[in-house]
């Protein structure tokens, strides 16, 4: 079945959740209560890359992330590191993480590539064209789906060149950056063609401005949350190796029901 990725951001800005688990008895309980709904991993992040956010150095990432992602896997809880820095993944990875969840891809940090390929970890490569300040302008695309799966593969090579065996590398097709509402939409009809490429596919829709345009423009979390449910789902379907939700109970069970109907 599917996994579920349990996102928890401590950040001030997040667009979703910013604010309500920077402090480390709060953090540690959302994480146990996502585990408790079904979450297969905890995806911790200290850096929003909501629309229009101004990075933050590493140092203060790591301050908000490390002492986290130690708690959990003293509580047997699996994590991954959602980071643009080569220096945070390294030492999320001591302190405990799994996989390493770069939305970049490793092109935010040079050095990120080499750096996971000396870490025992998986590492979750993103579709991105760019900082979050910017990354609208680096929507143009022909045919999408095709393109974001091509840049993939490239990203994929200059993973292996760095030293990262095939096995380790989860792709993400990057829902949300550089891409328009429509544009999404586009990507995710066409997942086959980044599933195609024979790796682990990570899929994460959670609360994003296009389910929003493709509602009414102004729906309540709720409401985020049951079509986030639904697009989980169906990207399960299409043959996601997991999805990355903020609320895991809406989409375990979206997961099951679909499941059901399928007849596995």
């Amino acid at each position: 079945m599917t996994g579920i990725w349990g996102i928890l951001n401590i950040t001030p800005d997040s667009f979703s959740d910013g604010g309500r688990y920077v402090e480390l008895d709060i953090a540690v309980a959302r994480a146990r209560a996502m585990r408790a709904q079904g979450a297969s991993i905890i995806d911790v992040g200290g850096e929003s890359t909501r629309p229009g956010a101004e990075r933050i150095g590493s140092a203060e990432e790591q301050r908000r992330v490390l002492p986290v992602i130690e708690a959990l896997t003293a509580h047997g809880i699996p994590t991954s590191i959602d980071t643009l820095n080569a220096d945070t993944a390294a030492e999320a990875v001591r302190a405990g993480a799994r996989i390493v969840n770069d939305v970049s891809g490793g092109l935010a940090d040079d050095e990120m590539l080499r750096t996971a390929a000396d870490l025992d970890a998986d590492i979750a490569i993103g579709h991105w064209r760019g900082p979050s300040t910017d990354m609208y302008a680096r929507a143009q695309y022909a045919r999408i789906a095709r393109e974001v799966a091509s840049e993939l593969r490239e990203r994929v090579t200059a993973a292996a060149v760095a030293g990262i065996a095939p096995s380790r590398v989860i792709l993400d097709p990057g829902i949300g950056f550089a891409k328009s509402g429509e544009q999404n939409w586009e990507v995710l009809r066409g997942l086959d063609e980044i599933i195609a490429l024979g790796h682990r596919v990570l899929v994460g829709t959670s609360r994003k401005r296009f389910l929003a345009e493709t509602l009414d423009g102004q729906p309540d979390q709720s409401r985020r949350d049951l079509a986030t449910a639904v697009t989980s789902a169906l990207a399960a379907r299409a043959g996601a190796w997991a999805v990355r939700v903020h609320d895991v109970g809406a989409t375990r069970d979206a997961l099951a029901v679909a499941s059901a109907w399928d007849g596995a």
